[in-house]
């Protein structure tokens, strides 16, 4: 028996509809239309001879049928991004001293620079995870040969790769209590996130101490959960046992954060480019899809 060959285009739109919930939302994801993903969703069901989604007028689940399309689909879409790749760009091979702040989206990182490795299996990976102030120290003393780090607001230097909000963080069962000093979880001095607190709070003669000092932002994280206090960090810190606290209205807005990559001239640019690239598309990625969460 003749099997039907699959589309990639087709498996694509499957796929971005799947992760996103939503044909409105995978149309932005894809670049086309609604129409045009929705049709290339039946072109797929009408090839496979199954329904891939449950369809109500108000939501859309998968079917067994598409669970199971779509674990192969994310396999044959990186196959096939990876090949096009390594026929279309030079083979990068060699080492990379690569610093990445803690900042950096933690619960995608590793998952990416798994993505990464596979697509570039000639690069060869020294990588250095720390506070930013401590990363753009080592590359500026020629220990790293690029670097993704918080942006500090002073200097103007790397390319913004990523940008999120600034939330206040807490437990979840945490109760504040405005007549009280409000008790902060800090990272040690100099830090962006502690400046920001401090001149938040102090800008609404809001009393605060210092509850604890963490040598990490993972430190900051545990503390912030076991109830010592709250603080103030990217939206993708938050994890099980912690929830974004809702704060007075008299509160100023938290501005954005800004992640830049530092290093497109380094003498490793070889290397460098296709790191770039793969960060830039891969993030522009996970953002749409944080924008239709």
């Amino acid at each position: 028996m003749r099997y039907p060959d699959l589309e990639i285009d087709l498996l694509r739109a499957f796929v971005a509809v799947a992760e996103t919930g939503s044909f409105t939302a995978a149309a932005e994801v894809v670049g086309r239309s609604q129409s045009a993903v929705s049709q290339k969703v039946l072109r797929l069901e009408e090839l496979l001879q199954q329904r891939v989604f449950t369809r109500t007028s108000r939501a859309l689940w998968l079917t067994p049928e598409g669970e199971r399309l779509l674990v192969a689909a994310r396999r044959l879409l990186e196959m096939n991004d990876g090949m096009v790749r390594q026929l279309m760009e030079p083979p990068a091979v060699g080492r990379l001293r690569l610093g990445v702040t803690e900042d950096f989206i933690p619960g995608q990182l590793p998952r990416l620079l798994a993505r990464f490795g596979r697509l570039y299996p000639g690069v060869e990976i020294e990588l250095m995870t720390a506070l930013s102030c401590d990363l753009l120290t080592a590359y500026d003393e020629g220990k790293l040969d690029a670097v993704v780090a918080k942006k500090d607001g002073t200097a103007q230097r790397g390319r913004v790769i990523w940008r999120e909000p600034l939330v206040w963080l807490a437990a979840e069962d945490y109760v504040f209590d405005p007549a009280e000093p409000v008790k902060l979880v800090m990272l040690p001095k100099p830090c962006t996130y502690r400046e920001l607190m401090v001149s938040a709070l102090d800008g609404v003669r809001q009393p605060w101490v210092a509850a604890c000092t963490a040598s990490s932002l993972m430190g900051v994280q545990a503390a912030v959960a076991g109830g010592l206090g709250i603080t103030m960090l990217g939206r993708t810190f938050v994890m099980p046992g912690t929830r974004i606290l809702e704060v007075p209205e008299h509160w100023p807005v938290l501005p954005m954060t800004e992640i830049v990559f530092i290093g497109e001239d380094a003498q490793v640019e070889d290397l460098v480019r296709p790191l770039v690239s793969f960060l830039t598309e891969s993030l522009a990625h996970e953002q749409t899809l944080a924008r239709v969460a």
